[in-house]
Protein backbone atom coordinates (compact mmCIF):
# COMPACT_ATOMS: atom_id res chain seq x y z
CA UNK A 1 0.00 0.00 0.00
CA UNK A 2 1.64 3.49 -1.09
CA UNK A 3 0.89 6.43 1.09
CA UNK A 4 2.53 8.39 -1.75
CA UNK A 5 3.95 8.05 -5.36
CA UNK A 6 8.03 9.24 -4.91
CA UNK A 7 9.24 11.61 -7.49
CA UNK A 8 10.10 10.06 -10.78
CA UNK A 9 14.06 10.64 -9.51
CA UNK A 10 16.94 8.23 -8.70
CA UNK A 11 19.22 9.74 -6.39
CA UNK A 12 22.64 8.18 -6.53
CA UNK A 13 24.88 9.87 -3.49
CA UNK A 14 24.91 13.22 -1.97
CA UNK A 15 27.60 15.77 -0.10
CA UNK A 16 26.33 18.26 2.46
CA UNK A 17 22.87 19.92 1.45
CA UNK A 18 23.55 18.50 -2.01
CA UNK A 19 22.38 15.30 -3.09
CA UNK A 20 22.95 13.88 -7.30
CA UNK A 21 20.37 11.69 -9.45
CA UNK A 22 21.19 9.16 -11.57
CA UNK A 23 22.39 11.27 -14.70
CA UNK A 24 24.18 14.00 -12.15
CA UNK A 25 21.62 16.43 -12.00
CA UNK A 26 22.62 18.19 -8.93
CA UNK A 27 19.39 18.91 -6.66
CA UNK A 28 19.42 20.67 -2.92
CA UNK A 29 17.82 18.57 -0.15
CA UNK A 30 15.18 20.92 1.20
CA UNK A 31 13.92 17.44 2.65
CA UNK A 32 16.87 16.57 4.85
CA UNK A 33 16.48 12.71 4.24
CA UNK A 34 13.28 13.14 5.74
CA UNK A 35 14.96 15.17 8.49
CA UNK A 36 17.31 12.47 9.34
CA UNK A 37 20.42 13.85 8.08
CA UNK A 38 21.01 17.15 10.40
CA UNK A 39 24.94 16.66 9.39
CA UNK A 40 24.42 16.64 5.48
CA UNK A 41 25.02 13.90 3.51
CA UNK A 42 28.59 12.38 3.72
CA UNK A 43 29.56 14.49 6.14
CA UNK A 44 33.42 13.25 7.07
CA UNK A 45 33.34 13.57 10.53
CA UNK A 46 30.23 11.39 10.65
CA UNK A 47 31.30 8.57 7.84
CA UNK A 48 34.80 8.60 9.92
CA UNK A 49 32.18 7.90 13.21
CA UNK A 50 30.78 5.20 11.76
CA UNK A 51 33.50 3.56 10.46
CA UNK A 52 35.25 3.53 13.21
CA UNK A 53 32.34 2.32 15.52
CA UNK A 54 31.57 -0.84 12.49
CA UNK A 55 34.78 -1.80 13.00
CA UNK A 56 34.00 -2.09 16.81
CA UNK A 57 30.20 -3.37 17.19
CA UNK A 58 27.26 -2.33 15.64
CA UNK A 59 24.49 -2.45 17.81
CA UNK A 60 24.50 -3.25 21.61
CA UNK A 61 20.77 -3.49 22.61
CA UNK A 62 19.63 -2.10 25.99
CA UNK A 63 19.62 -5.87 27.41
CA UNK A 64 23.68 -5.50 28.18
CA UNK A 65 25.51 -2.27 29.39
CA UNK A 66 27.79 -0.23 26.68
CA UNK A 67 30.20 2.50 28.42
CA UNK A 68 30.11 4.36 25.07
CA UNK A 69 25.76 4.81 25.48
CA UNK A 70 26.74 5.51 29.41
CA UNK A 71 29.23 8.21 28.94
CA UNK A 72 26.77 9.47 26.27
CA UNK A 73 24.21 9.96 29.08
CA UNK A 74 26.63 11.75 31.41
CA UNK A 75 27.34 14.07 28.57
CA UNK A 76 23.43 14.41 27.73
CA UNK A 77 22.71 14.97 31.93
CA UNK A 78 25.36 17.85 31.74
CA UNK A 79 23.72 19.89 28.88
CA UNK A 80 20.10 19.33 29.63
CA UNK A 81 19.57 19.48 33.76
CA UNK A 82 19.49 16.54 35.77
CA UNK A 83 16.91 14.17 35.20
CA UNK A 84 17.24 10.74 33.40
CA UNK A 85 18.02 9.58 29.77
CA UNK A 86 16.19 6.62 28.20
CA UNK A 87 18.04 5.60 24.72
CA UNK A 88 15.10 4.09 22.47
CA UNK A 89 14.41 2.85 19.19
CA UNK A 90 11.65 4.93 18.18
CA UNK A 91 9.37 7.21 19.51
CA UNK A 92 6.76 4.56 20.27
CA UNK A 93 9.31 3.26 23.04
CA UNK A 94 10.27 6.73 23.89
CA UNK A 95 6.37 7.36 24.99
Amino acid sequence: MNNYSPAPIELVRGRGTRVWDAEGKEYLDFASGIAVTTLGHAHPAWVEAVRAQAGELVHVSNLFRNPLQERLAERLVVRAGPGRVFFCNSGAEAN
